[in-house]
């Protein structure tokens, strides 16, 4: 993870370019996001995003605040890898900031409004917005860089299909009454062969999603690490790995096993029995902005209402 400081006061630069997207099925997310580009735009901010989330957020009267024509609308169906800004602000929980980075152009900085459950990707909650606000008015935010993984699916010793994820791709089965056979290899070694419901491999940033909820370890951002989870795996040997960011992990499903890919939760690629993952730490990150220092273990504490009451401080 690296950290940059981005160009600060309006006066000598350009307006800002906002790139917006939304939960429109959550109303607080479009109540909170509407306030916020009637804002920029009255500070002369150029604004843009699909047109599913314009088209939810004129519903409850943006054209009010002012004209459609003075947003930039981009078609849903060609905006992934193309959503153009110096920022992207995400207004839901971390689902709308994982959709969010497939919609931004790589490079583009995300800036997360949380509006959902725990938002543990997020940089802001709802009761920060004027400091969001005045803060992209004068472009004053840092980025930080985060780990994403690319996998490759091979078959028949060919890459059939590729994807990446910012959280963690996952091997799981494909029918709910029978498990996969799993053989792990890391570095071209094998590991071990699992009996499980799937295999988990995460990036510290996704060590706190699914990976943490199938008993993996949390790992602070700026560990630069690969994480391989097994989901209820019947074997002596089936804990958590902790891997080199510069590791390959491969997947080699079995014959006979049905199995489907996941990425992030979003984005699905079905396998075929033998089957090959391939899965490193992709050379492009995912890039967050944020606006003030905050340490990770102060967010673990909040996100998840962690006990540490009588705490006396730092002794000395």
């Amino acid at each position: 993870m690296s950290t940059s400081d981005v160009a600060q006061g309006a006066s000598t630069n350009p307006a800002v370019r906002v790139f917006v997207v939304v939960n429109a099925a959550n109303e607080d997310a479009r109540r909170v996001a509407r306030s916020t580009i009637s804002a920029l735009r009255s500070a002369g901010v150029q604004v843009s995003g699909t047109a599913r989330d314009i088209q939810a957020l004129e519903q409850d009267g943006l054209a009010d605040a002012f004209s459609r024509d003075e947003l930039e609308v981009l078609a849903d169906d060609t905006a992934v890898g193309r959503a153009r800004g110096d920022v992207v602000a995400c207004f839901g929980g971390d689902g709308t900031i994982l959709r969010a980075a497939e919609l931004a152009e790589p490079g583009t900085p995300l800036l997360g409004v949380n509006l959902g459950h725990v938002g543990f990707l997020a940089e802001a909650e709802p009761e920060d917005v004027q400091f969001v606000v005045e803060a992209l008015i004068a472009r004053r935010w840092s980025v930080e860089e985060r780990t994403r993984l690319r996998v490759n699916v091979v078959r028949d010793g060919e890459i059939v299909d590729s994807t990446w994820a910012l959280n963690e791709v996952s091997m799981e089965k494909g029918t709910r009454e029978r498990m996969i056979e799993v053989l792990v290899e890391v570095d071209g070694r094998p590991l071990s062969r699992w009996g499980c419901d799937g295999v988990v491999c995460a990036t510290p940033t996704g060590s706190t999603a699914y990976a943490f909820s199938a008993g993996g370890p949390v790992v602070w951002p700026e560990v630069a690490a690969l994480l391989v989870v097994p989901l209820s795996a019947h074997a002596l040997f089936a804990r958590p790995l902790v891997v080199s960011p510069s590791s390959t992990i491969a997947l080699d499903l079995a014959p006979g096993s049905h199995a489907v890919l996941w990425a992030d939760g979003r984005r699905t690629i079905d396998l075929l029995p033998g089957d090959r993952l391939v899965v490193t730490a992709d050379p492009i990150p995912v890039r967050f902005a944020r606006l003030a220092p905050a340490p990770f273990t102060d967010r673990l504490v909040a996100k998840f209402d962690l006990p540490v009451d009588g705490w006396r401080g730092r002794q000395r």
